[in-house]
């Protein structure tokens, strides 16, 4: 039997696809694609259909916004998750995670800022030197984790998040204490409480300066290293980060980041619920990665492949 949650988000993703794919259609038309020919009748039209196409974008997240707590439900009961912001995430948009988190039934153990200078690769090796020197006892450190990066993701993934096998927190909060008390120190992090968890979302921004001193790469191998150490983590920017250089795109392409689930417009509602919906896909062994952006395979998790 189809669920509701099935059915709900099929019908708003098929809505939402169509109308967004031809708003992004007559941007692209109205910004020059008659220029010098004097028909302003028709770029007038063409951009009188793109307000009503914006409206319906903004129904559809209405639409969704209202069915959030059917769609989401439980979905993640009785499991904690830990949010990652990017230096250039959206304050809102990793707000609306976390409500759509809450929303689902999940524990949110704390919020993680990295900042520029984690996201730097001129601040490479001063990162690696603070991360050597607060591994916990017992974690072993992948041999290829050398870039920032992974190697940041491959440490924190071993002191903030639970093993997938037994679902115990590894090391001491001792030991997770000085990791992270070190990296603030160092002006790599921001942080409140934090405490351990099974799952972790990654919001990153729209990719916009991802080519600086290789941030986009850095943060999808950060994501690629959370994962290998975890049940699931889940990689949510807006559009910007599945092009070129953006974070989102270096995920996509290459092959050892392929079991991180990335989603590339949380900017809208229908990508926050895919944000929950990727990790209930991950808890039982699936990958996606959802959006309207380069490579992406589908909408959202329900909705069917392009």
């Amino acid at each position: 039997m189809i669920s509701f949650r099935h059915h709900a988000i099929s019908i708003a993703a098929v809505f939402l696809a169509l109308a967004v794919g031809v708003v992004l259609g007559t941007r692209a038309q109205g910004n020059g694609l008659f220029p010098g020919t004097g028909d302003r009748q028709q770029i007038d039209d063409l951009r009188a259909e793109n307000g009503r196409l914006n409206e319906q974008v903004k129904a559809a997240d209405a639409f969704l916004s209202g069915s959030a707590g059917k769609l989401l439900a439980g979905a993640l009961a009785n499991r904690s998750v830990l949010v990652f912001t990017t230096p250039d995430a959206d304050s809102g948009d990793a707000d609306a995670v976390t409500a759509a988190l809450t929303t689902a039934g999940a524990a949110v153990t704390g919020r993680i800022g990295l900042t520029g200078a984690f996201a730097d690769s001129s601040e490479g090796d001063r990162l690696r030197t603070a991360l050597l020197n607060v591994v916990p006892a017992g974690a072993q450190l992948k041999v290829d984790a050398v870039d920032q990066g992974s190697l940041a993701g491959d440490l924190l993934g071993q002191a903030l998040l639970d093993d997938p096998v037994s679902g115990q927190a590894r090391g001491t909060p001792q030991e997770r204490g000085l990791a992270l008390e070190t990296l603030r120190g160092g002006g790599f992090l921001t942080f409140a409480d934090v405490q351990p968890a099974q799952l972790a979302v990654v919001v990153t921004g729209d990719g916009a300066r991802a080519d600086e001193n290789n941030r986009g790469t850095i943060i999808a191998r950060f994501a690629g290293g959370l994962r290998s150490h975890s049940a699931g983590v889940v990689l949510a920017g807006r559009y910007g980060a599945a092009d070129g250089p953006g974070p989102i795109a270096v995920t996509r392409s290459e092959g050892g980041l392929s079991t991180v689930t990335t989603v590339d417009n949380v900017d809208r509602e229908i990508g926050r619920i895919t944000t929950v919906l990727g990790l209930t896909e991950q808890l039982n062994g699936g990958t996606g990665r959802y959006g309207t952006g380069e490579k992406a395979t589908s909408l959202t998790v329900a909705a069917m492949p392009h």
